[in-house]
């Protein structure tokens, strides 16, 4: 049994029209798509959970096993019974096991939520404490801009490694690996993080937006879904820019749809998600050819997946059978990721990590944390400057270009430049 005991109480209430106006400026956790979503208010957390790099076990496996304890032992009074009601933790996860970062759930004290023209608050103690006053909602401090520049990865060196990775290929070290680089830069010690996730909420309206323990960012892939013991992914492999008018952009999704690299990096990705989920469920089923997922800036191709879970795992534990997927390390993944390791001057932390939240039931919705940004809890130096280090990747194998592979990136890298500046 957990030593953590909470009660957890929600309760229907009045429309809320910005449900940012109650998180934290400084250090926002939410979770949003399309208006709809859930969001920790002011700063107060009721219990976290942070795992190190360990050598014993999996730290999703930790986790899962540790909210599970938590869950179990929780006294919750949920008349609403909706996703994102309830005992809910956030959570953001290392890619790789071997990262220096941690690995984190954390469980706010009041949360906000409005799903299906439904709004809520859940308030969250320990069970032996009284719940905290209702943080009031906050007006929005002024605009303001990041700057971001090459990290420990150049262009040239990207490049370079784009180029190590095919010689790789040919002599059949692996099939396909993620290479991703890194920009790094400063915001404002005093900046609303807010103005961050409203704009990438704004303008990428059918991403995750996500505000994590620091990891901002808005991210077009689901890792997996889960409520009422049915699951579902969203897989994404293969991607090209838009075109700059309608006929350019026509060509360019045309071009996609018909291009084998990309089909054979897209069948790498959906054979590893639909392998790992298939000992998970009942009955599980897969598109037989990927459709054009249209984003403001980009295409990708997309397969959806659905299906029944047969067993008692959670989100949390389909989170750790499926990360990392093939979409966002390579094929074979034990490979791929030591590829990973050697080609990137850089840990990439949470980046391409699993993102999301669960409730007390196992069920919650988890994205692969890409298009994001990881920012330090606080200023770092005399300037009272925060410092930012963004990410963005390319699923590499045999036919990729390596100046195609760097453009991609740099396309990658828009969403979020854009909201900084």
């Amino acid at each position: 049994m957990s030593s953590i005991r909470l009660v957890a109480q929600t309760r229907e209430i009045p429309p809320v029209d910005d449900l940012l106006s109650h998180t934290s400026a400084v250090s926002p956790i939410a979770w949003l798509r399309r208006g709809e979503g859930i969001v920790a208010a002011g700063d107060g957390i009721a219990a976290s959970v942070r795992i190190p790099a360990r050598r014993d076990r999996k730290r999703s496996e930790i986790i899962a096993d540790a909210w599970r304890e938590i869950a179990a032992a929780a006294e919750i009074d949920d008349p609403l019974d909706l996703p994102g009601t309830g005992l809910v933790a956030f959570g953001a996860l290392v890619f790789d096991e071997q990262s220096a970062s941690d690995s984190a759930l954390v469980v706010p004290q009041t949360v906000f939520g409005r799903r299906d023209g439904r709004s809520w608050i859940t308030r969250i103690r320990a069970a032996d404490g009284e719940f905290a006053p209702v943080p009031e909602p906050v007006a929005f401090s002024p605009h303001w801009a990041g700057r971001v520049g090459p990290g420990a990865q150049t262009p040239q060196g990207y490049q370079e490694s784009v180029r190590q990775a095919l010689t790789e290929i040919a002599a059949d070290a692996y099939s396909k690996v993620v290479l991703a680089r890194d920009l790094a830069g400063t915001i404002p010690g005093d900046a609303d993080l807010r103005r961050l996730v409203r704009a990438l909420s704004t303008d990428y309206p059918d991403t995750w937006t996500f505000a994590v323990d620091g990891l901002i960012g808005a991210s077009p892939e689901t890792l997996v879904t889960t409520h009422a013991r049915a699951v579902t992914a969203r897989v994404l492999a293969g991607t090209t820019a838009r075109g700059a008018d309608p006929d350019a952009d026509a060509a360019a999704s045309a071009a996609l749809a018909a291009s084998a690299k990309d089909l054979d990096e897209h069948s790498y990705a959906v054979q590893s998600v639909v392998a790992t989920l298939r000992p998970h469920t009942r009955t599980l089923t897969a598109s037989d050819h990927p459709f054009v997922l249209e984003l403001p800036n980009l295409f990708h191709l997309a397969t959806d997946v659905r299906g029944d879970l047969g067993d008692g795992d959670s989100a949390l534990d389909l989170v750790g059978a499926m990360h990392p997927t093939a979409a966002v390390a390579g094929t074979p993944t034990d490979v791929a990721i030591e590829a990973i390791r050697r080609l990137e001057p850089f840990d990439r932390g949470r980046y391409a990590g699993p993102v999301g939240w669960i409730d007390a039931a196992g069920d919650g919705e988890w994205a692969i944390a890409l298009r994001c940004a990881q920012f330090a809890d606080a200023p770092e130096d005399e300037s009272g400057a925060r410092r930012v280090t963004a990410f963005a990747g390319a699923g590499i194998v045999e036919g990729s270009d390596p100046e195609s592979e760097l453009l991609e990136t740099r396309v990658k890298f828009r969403p979020l430049v854009d909201a900084l500046a």
